[in-house]
């Protein structure tokens, strides 16, 4: 932590990556320590993902410093680590907005800026997408030739967290096989949001960073070549040769990079940028495929982020000064009594107690312990919690292998991230209706990490694929129950359950103990059904009420001047909570079928393929006519900003739940 007053005086005069250039090399370690001063100042009091960023900012000015962006291309993977990237690219003015509704991207996006070469959000793509830029440059003529008549370059920033996932491998393969100059900086800090479990460290030192020794090993290549002496295949065999003679020189064993015939370079500091300045200089121009391995330290520069790395992923507001969190002083200040729980918090400490009593249930977590509480089962039962690393897809699968095997997996995966292994849910669980519970939790709207994080596409995608049984609870003793009631279901079940506190819910006393496809009525009407899934039927509920006649008076006077559409008009409204999306409560729906003529669902969803339409399709299936409004996310993506700011523009807070009842016409 710095105690005096940083100053900005280099990073002042940066206002694109050309400014960077033109300072002298031997000035680059004081713009790297500006520009993390930079990054501590602004996500201190606007909180965002900080060690990452932290811990790439030597390499980001190196980057910039070497490459000639945004004709060279940089595909940062994740997005976590790119602060120091969107300060450097014009974006330092506009960096107190990031995350903010209608403020700057939380990840990279081409869409905000020409030097977000792609989008990031999910991990493990970077190698794949900047190889597809890698060649796709050099075919379109319209590309292939930057700034005086140089091809372009392209750089993917992968970390050693991002590494364990399939798709980085599949870019690797497919990378060793064709014809392309991708230069590939692997970011190793040992960290994704916890710790790894192994990783890439044991790389050897490459000797081959020398500029001299590469380009004579590559003019004899084209020497060769011109003499007919080598083709592709012989040289490719030749390589192979000598990084069997480097490994026997090194006395160390080769790599999986050089055994893809993908030159490696390193492990070197990742916090020397003179250093690095100076290695991409000399490899940047390299012909074929190349690995960069740079050492890191996550939260680099900033101690408390070095010392905890999992908690300063994303700190939320601190003080710069003394390491204070915000949510540490509230958590000293609340009476938790008085605090409703997490949603993920009563994940893992149901998930325990099951686990206490059935030795068949193991958890399961794509590199998410500590985000989905697993790590509760995971302190005091190591041996029957896996965390496999960011590999969603071998997550799903490796849980059909254990329920095949007899025993009884809760896999805990994120709503967006579930999305990666929809085929391994399809062909390796649903196909063969293997018992395992998907815990989905951050589903709906999860805020400020914007639309490659929201949770809004799990009830449509899931719902087609047979066997799945999918529920959704409106109260953490909801979720406590349908965990607990899927121990002893079979086949595949899936509970969806949103970011943040349960909701506490004094107005609706009702508490039916969860039954197997059946939802339940939490309010009697005459007029309009109203139907929900999942946690939005709290605010829906409120929104009810509050358009519901009161003492003999109108609805115009039950809510706001602004919100409401109708003087005098006095609705009847029966609540249905569904539960369940897959078995359908048929007894409800034959229920609202015969009674209602109008039907209002609403979801924290798609409303596309989500309970909206199940509903339809049921109606129609079973010969009833009822007009069927559906309230939930239309067509698009939603972009970031908070959970209320979202709610608020999407019409399904209780002001816009409101104005949605009080529109819908009464037959």
């Amino acid at each position: 932590m710095n105690e005096e007053q940083p100053t900005y005086d280099l990073l002042e005069q940066i206002n694109d990556p050309e400014d960077l250039r033109k300072i002298p090399i031997k000035q680059l370690p004081q713009v790297c320590k500006e520009l993390r001063n930079d990054i501590i100042k602004e996500v201190s009091r606007n909180p965002g993902h900080f060690g990452s960023s932290l811990g790439t900012v030597e390499l980001t000015v190196a980057l910039h410093y070497v490459f000639h962006t945004p004709e060279d291309l940089i595909v940062w993977d994740v997005g976590h680590q790119a602060y120091g990237h969107k300060i450097l690219t014009g974006r330092r003015k506009a960096f107190a907005t990031n995350r903010q509704f209608k403020g700057l991207s939380p990840f990279t996006n081409p869409a905000e800026s020409e030097y977000d070469a792609f989008i990031a959000g999910h991990a493990s793509n970077s190698i794949s997408a900047a190889l597809g830029l890698d060649i796709g440059t050099n075919l379109n003529p319209t590309l292939s030739q930057g700034e005086g008549g140089k091809k372009h370059n392209v750089v993917a920033i992968i970390g050693d967290g991002a590494m364990t996932g399939g798709l980085a491998f599949e870019g690797l393969n497919n990378t060793s096989m064709d014809k392309n100059n991708l230069l590939i900086v692997l970011n190793d800090n040992h960290m994704a949001i916890d710790p790894l479990k192994g990783g890439f460290t044991q790389y050897l030192v490459d000797l081959t960073t020398s500029a001299t020794y590469n380009k004579w090993r590559w003019r004899f290549y084209q020497l060769a070549s011109r003499l007919h002496l080598v083709d592709e295949r012989k040289r490719r065999a030749m390589l192979r040769r000598n990084n069997s003679l480097k490994a026997v020189l090194s006395k160390q064993p080769s790599n999986i990079f050089t055994g893809l015939n993908i030159r490696y370079f390193g492990p070197t500091d990742g916090h020397d940028v003179v250093g690095l300045v100076r290695i991409l200089s000399e490899i940047k121009n390299h012909r074929g495929p190349k690995v960069l391995h740079i050492i890191t330290k996550k939260g680099k520069g900033y101690a408390p982020a070095e010392n905890d790395q999992t908690v300063w992923h994303a700190p939320g507001e601190f003080n710069v000064t003394t390491g204070e969190r915000q949510s540490d002083k509230l958590q000293i200040t609340n009476d938790k009594s008085q605090t409703p729980p997490l949603w993920q918090e009563v994940f893992g400490e149901t998930l325990l107690e099951l686990a206490k009593k059935n030795d068949r249930i193991v958890g399961i977590t794509p590199a998410m312990p500590s985000g989905c509480s697993m790590s509760i089962m995971q302190k005091e039962m190591p041996e029957r919690v896996f965390d496999v690393g960011i590999a969603e897809g071998h997550a799903v699968t490796f849980s059909a292998g254990l329920a095949k095997a007899g025993m009884l997996p809760y896999c805990n995966i994120y709503s967006t991230f579930l999305q990666r292994a929809y085929d391994n849910i399809v062909h390796d669980v649903a196909l063969q209706n293997l018992h395992v519970v998907l815990c989905i939790d951050r589903a709906g709207i999860v805020g400020n990490d914007g639309a490659t994080h929201h949770g809004l596409l799990d009830l449509a995608y899931l719902r087609p694929i047979p066997n799945m049984q999918i529920c959704a609870p409106r109260t953490a003793e909801d979720l406590r129950q349908m965990l607990t009631l899927a121990e002893n279901l079979e086949g595949p079940v899936a509970i969806r359950y949103p970011r943040g506190r349960t909701n506490p819910t004094p107005t609706l006393p009702l508490r039916e103990g969860v039954k197997y496809g059946k939802g339940v009525k939490l309010r009697d009407g005459e007029d309009i059904a109203v139907l929900t899934i999942g946690a939005i039927g709290n605010t829906m509920a409120e929104a009810i009420e509050s358009v519901s006649p009161k003492d003999g008076l109108s609805a115009k006077r039950s809510v706001s001047e602004t919100v409401c559409q109708s003087e005098g008009r006095s609705v009847s409204f029966a609540h249905y909570d569904m539960r369940w999306l897959k078995p359908l409560d048929e007894e409800i729906l034959h229920e609202v079928g015969k009674k209602y003529k109008t039907i209002v669902t609403a979801e924290d969803g798609m409303i596309a393929g989500g309970l909206g339409s199940a509903v339809l399709e049921w109606m129609a299936d079973h010969g009833y006519t009822p007009r069927v409004i559906r309230l939930g996310v239309n067509d698009q993506f939603v972009e970031h900003g908070s959970t209320k700011e979202l709610y608020h523009m999407l019409k399904l807070d209780k002001e816009g739940l409101c104005e949605s009842l009080l529109q819908v016409p009464v037959k």
